[in-house]
């Protein structure tokens, strides 16, 4: 097993630009040209967007790469250092991959951003200026912005900026028009109970199951699954996506916000629609309802098409993107309203995170619910004495789940930012509510009717925001949640009560968990951790679990869910506490979980009854896909090597496996298209931590660094 530490700063998990933290220089001259920094700024936005941000305002683990941030961790370096660093470390994927000219020309657009002015001189990867002396020749200007959209379409909404108000349409909009014949509306009684063959929204039902029932498939013939068509999708950006399909044609979101409808049977191009804006990180989900598809936009729009021929319906901004906002997920429609989640809340702003709904038809505003409490609000005294301008986190980028019956939605919130409490000026025992919770709301107006808190003052990155999984077992209700520590939660969907839980990997965060409440207590160094201090931890912000989604397959009474073993230390930085300041703010290094073997991947299923693990599957690569599981007790999942495979259910045993283009990624499905049943997945690159950190400490697995595309799967015909 190797035991060495990789070091990774916040910005080496990201994407194409990173930082680390850097010795005075004296005050040069212009250290670039004027035409160095345009051809910067085209190949930053075709590289380094889809994580830092068209304006350079960073995301999560992308770090602000133009703004006081960024000149608090590189000022003191030299130009050099900065080029170096990108070339030797970005993009995580293939560092030095872009080459050294283009690196050369974004280490120019981004001196540019934090307000350098272009001379004669050009900039070359021996520049000694320091970076703070360069950039603050004036005053730094806001970071650049996308170009404005030109306005057009019919637009919904109830007017004012991140409120419902109209959003500008793309400048590419509908690129192919066609027709669906016979396209048949989906009502909401479709998707309380869709039809086996199709797959109508997030993780397939209401539940959150990413279940399919059908079973021409099945654990004896699958070993004889072979390609149906693979299609081609948009490079230069991660790809996570999860496709929907509806009678047999499947919707499909890619990278740079790209919507297209294909024929499932047989793979042809419907129609396409381009959102924008052109580049973007991963968008993870769609919705249908009545005629509309609905996708969410990376810059915070909502926008209607046409299910049937693409065209524009409506287009609504939902969030202000200027402000950093980002989403990642789409939304799941309940009763003719649109859910949905919000990311990039990591900045200090007055306004804070949120959840929305929209209305389907229109795209007006109806409700919001805070997910950072207001000093005026139930909630609002967890924060210690930090004022509302410096409350930030409580992301909801996985979207939520819900129970018909209950009229409950169960959503998961990220943790407190940043992400060390020093660094956000409190303590691990201020519970900055409602950060790493579920939290189950009225959909109909957005009232909290319970929430459980599964990490009071979380302090190590390890967020609980993913899936909701939704299973009734013996008559009572529960939901079922697992986050980065990888500790597996039993709740009573009801009342929220605690339940039960299940250690599904080491961990040696929480000292105890109490068996009665649920309740957990922080290691006493953790609790002590200030700005600076290294705290070791198991598991890393790799997770334990990520975004890879969990399934409940029914006929087994099995939840089987994709895990990742490694380990990190954390370092909190200094964090200055004005507007537009906070992000994450830490330094991480990461190596492998001891006892694992040297296996990152681990795939495990559990009982719902009891909570015990009746089988695991342990591989050195990290699964990247969530898991489907069938009617025909078959359980499909991907891998960072490439690898799509297909398990027994029942026992872990594998069935059958075949190798792709690159890196296995995203949602697969099931469904049904001319009486046949097809399985579908896409490959693709990005994904943060999940990929990125076993590329630190598994460097012997490889794979190609383009391959974006969608893989359908079929049986042979049989006469």
């Amino acid at each position: 097993m190797m035991t060495s530490r990789f070091w990774l700063t916040t910005a080496a998990v990201a994407c194409a630009c990173g930082v680390v933290a850097l010795a005075q220089q004296p005050a040069p001259a212009p250290v670039f040209t004027a035409q160095q920094a345009a051809a910067g700024r085209t190949a930053y936005e075709t590289n380094c967007a889809s994580c830092h941000q068209v304006d350079l305002g960073g995301s999560n683990e992308a770090p602000q790469l133009a703004g006081a941030s960024f000149i608090g961790q590189w000022g003191e370096r030299s130009v050099s250092d900065l080029a170096a660093y990108i070339t030797k470390a970005m993009p995580p994927d293939n560092p030095g991959g872009v080459g050294q000219p283009a690196n050369t020309n974004i280490v120019a657009y981004i001196l540019q951003a934090n307000g350098a002015v272009p001379g004669t001189q050009p900039l070359t990867p021996q520049t000694t200026s320091a970076i703070r002396a360069v950039a603050m020749r004036q005053a730094p200007p806001a970071a650049p912005a996308a170009a404005p959209a030109q306005a057009g379409g019919r637009a919904g909404g109830a007017g004012g900026d991140g409120d419902g108000a109209p959003a500008p349409q793309s400048l590419k909009g509908l690129i192919l028009k066609g027709d669906i014949p016979n396209y048949v509306p989906v009502t909401d009684e479709m998707l309380r109970n869709p039809d086996a063959g199709d797959w109508l929204m997030v993780r397939r039902n209401y539940q959150g199951w990413s279940y399919s029932p059908l079973t021409q498939i099945t654990r004896d013939n699958v070993k004889n699954l072979r390609l149906a068509w693979v299609w081609a999708m948009s490079e230069g950006g991660v790809n996570e996506p999860m496709p929907l399909a509806h009678n047999g044609i499947l919707y499909l979101v890619h990278t740079g916000n790209i919507v297209q409808a294909l024929n499932g049977r047989t793979g042809e191009l419907i129609w396409e629609y381009r959102a924008g804006p052109d580049v973007g990180g991963a968008m993870r989900n769609l919705a249908i309802y009545q005629d509309k598809l609905f996708v969410t936009t990376s810059d915070a729009r909502m926008v209607a098409l046409n299910a049937r021929t693409g065209e524009l319906a409506w287009d609504t901004r939902f969030a202000d993107s200027t402000k950093g906002y980002r989403a990642a997920t789409g939304p799941i429609v309940i009763k003719g309203k649109l859910l949905q989640g919000l990311n990039a809340c990591d900045r200090f702003k007055e306004s804070g995170c949120y959840i929305s709904a929209l209305d389907a038809a229109t795209g007006r505003l109806l409700w919001r619910f805070n997910t950072v409490a207001r000093p005026e609000e139930p909630g609002g005294d967890t924060w210690g004495k930090q004022p509302m301008m410096f409350r930030a986190g409580g992301e909801t980028w996985i979207t939520g789940s819900y129970d018909p019956e209950l009229n409950l939605t169960y959503w998961g919130t990220a943790q407190a930012k940043p992400w060390v409490p020093a660094s956000r000026g409190m303590s691990a025992l201020d519970k900055a509510l409602y950060t790493s919770s579920t939290l189950a709301l009225n959909p109909d107006t957005g009232k909290l009717a319970w929430y459980f808190q599964h990490a009071p003052g979380e302090a190590l990155d390890l967020d609980e925001v993913f899936e909701r999984v939704l299973v009734d077992v013996d008559g009572r209700k529960f939901v079922f949640t697992i986050g980065k520590p990888g500790i597996l939660w039993k709740l009573d969907r009801q009342t929220g009560q605690y339940v039960s839980h299940k250690e599904t990997i080491f961990q040696n965060v929480f000292d105890t968990i109490d068996a009665k409440t649920g309740a957990v207590t922080y290691r006493g160094d953790i609790l002590e951790a200030k700005v600076g201090d290294w705290i070791s931890a198991c598991p890393s912000t790799e997770g334990g679990h990520n975004w890879q989604a969990m399934s409940y397959h029914p006929g087994s009474g099995l939840l089987v869910i994709p895990i990742s073993q490694s380990c990190f230390e954390i370092r909190g930085r200094q964090v200055d506490m004005k507007e537009g300041s906070g992000g994450t703010q830490a330094d991480r290094r990461f190596f492998e979980m001891p006892g694992s073997d040297g296996n990152i991947g681990k795939l495990a299923a559990f009982d719902v009854r009891t909570m015990r693990q009746v089988w695991t599957y342990d591989q050195r690569p990290s699964f990247l896909t969530s898991v489907l599981t069938t009617g025909g007790d078959v359980a499909f999942v991907g891998d960072l090597d490439r690898n799509f495979r297909a398990f027994d259910v029942r026992n872990g045993k594998i069935l059958w496996q075949t190798r792709l283009g690159t890196s296995v990624q995203g949602y697969p499905i099931s469904f049904s298209a001319g009486g046949r049943q097809y399985i579908a997945v896409s490959t693709g690159l990005g994904g943060g931590s999940p990929r990125n950190v076993p590329r630190l400490i598994a460097p012997d697995v490889k794979h190609p660094t383009t391959g974006n595309a969608l893989y359908v799967f079929e049986l042979p015909e049989t006469n």
